[in-house]
C-alpha cells in the first residue's frame, strides 16, 4: 500500500505544512526541539519531517547552532517575486555597451534555489568562445556572479560536497570562503576556468530597489583574451553598469508605484 495515501498521506502533508509555517511564521529561530513541542509531535517525526523539506529546499538547518529558517527554494520564490519582469528589457542596452566595449559577452542572471540563472545576453564580437547561456543552470560556487549572490547574501550554498566542474572549480569551503572575502572587498567576483576549461567570467551584483541584490551582470569568455591585466578594468566597468541598472531599476520601480 501507498504509504502517502489517505489518511496517512494526508496526515503527513499538513505535519509538514503545519512545521513549515512554524518556521517561517515564528519570531525566533526554532530547532527541531522546539519545534516538536510547537507541533505536538514526537521528536522522531519532527525530525522526519523537517529532512524531507531540507531535501526539498523548503528548509534549511544551521550549521553552528541547528535552528530551521526558510531554504533556498522559498528564498529563491521570494526574490522572483520581487524582480521586475522588465528587468531584461531595462539592462539590455547596458549588455550590449559591454559586448561592444570589451567584445565578449554579457549576461544578466538571478539566483535560483538550484544556482545561477542566466535571463538575458548580449553577444560580443568574437565567434570562438561565443556560447548561448541563457537558461543554463551554473553552481554557485563554480559563477563569477553566483560568488557575487554568495558573498552579498543573495544565495547560500547547499549542504555536503561542492562539484567539482573542472580541475580548478574550488570545492574546499575554505578556499571559497577566501574567495567570497575578496569578492566582497573589490566588489566583483571572478571564476578562472571553474566552469569551463579556458573560460573566465567577471560578474558584479546588482542590488534592487530595496538595496537588496537580486540580480548580477557578468562577461565571459576565452582565458586567451581575458588576460590577469584586464580583470581589474572589467570589474570596474561591470560595477558601473551595475550601478546604473540599480538606478533603473528603482526608477522604474517608482514609475510603476506611481501608475
Amino acid at each position: 500500500m501507498d504509504t502517502l495515501t489517505a489518511p496517512t498521506g494526508t496526515q503527513a502533508i499538513d505535519r509538514a505544512a503545519r512545521i513549515l509555517t512554524y518556521v517561517l511564521e515564528g519570531e525566533g529561530r526554532m530547532t527541531v526541539g522546539a519545534l516538536s513541542e510547537a507541533a505536538n509531535l514526537p521528536k522522531s517525526t519532527t525530525s522526519r519531517l523537517v529532512g524531507a523539506l531540507e531535501r526539498q529546499g523548503l528548509l534549511r538547518r544551521d550549521l553552528d547552532d541547528g535552528s530551521l529558517q526558510a531554504g533556498p527554494a522559498i528564498d529563491a520564490y521570494a526574490r522572483r517575486a520581487r524582480l521586475d519582469p522588465d528587468m531584461p528589457n531595462i539592462a539590455r542596452d547596458l549588455l550590449e555597451s559591454i559586448a561592444t566595449v570589451t567584445g565578449e559577452t554579457a549576461t544578466l542572471s538571478i539566483p535560483t534555489s538550484k544556482g545561477v540563472d542566466q535571463i538575458a545576453q548580449a553577444e560580443g564580437a568574437y565567434l570562438l568562445g561565443s556560447t548561448n547561456w541563457i537558461g543554463r543552470i551554473v553552481p554557485f560556487h563554480a559563477s563569477a556572479v553566483g560568488k557575487t549572490f554568495l558573498a552579498f547574501g543573495a544565495a547560500t550554498l547547499p549542504p555536503g560536497p561542492l562539484e567539482a566542474l573542472t580541475p580548478k572549480t574550488l570545492t574546499v569551503r575554505g578556499d571559497l570562503v577566501r574567495d567570497l572575502e575578496q569578492t566582497r572587498q573589490r566588489g566583483w567576483g571572478i571564476s578562472i576556468e571553474e566552469i569551463e576549461p579556458g573560460l573566465v567570467a567577471i560578474g558584479a551584483p546588482v542590488r534592487g530597489p530595496d538595496l537588496r541584490v537580486i540580480t548580477g551582470i557578468a562577461l565571459a569568455g576565452p582565458s586567451m583574451r581575458i588576460t590577469p591585466d584586464r580583470y581589474e578594468q572589467i570589474g570596474e566597468l561591470l560595477i558601473r553598469s551595475a550601478a546604473e541598472l540599480t538606478v533603473r531599476l528603482s526608477h522604474h520601480h517608482l514609475q510603476e508605484g506611481a501608475a
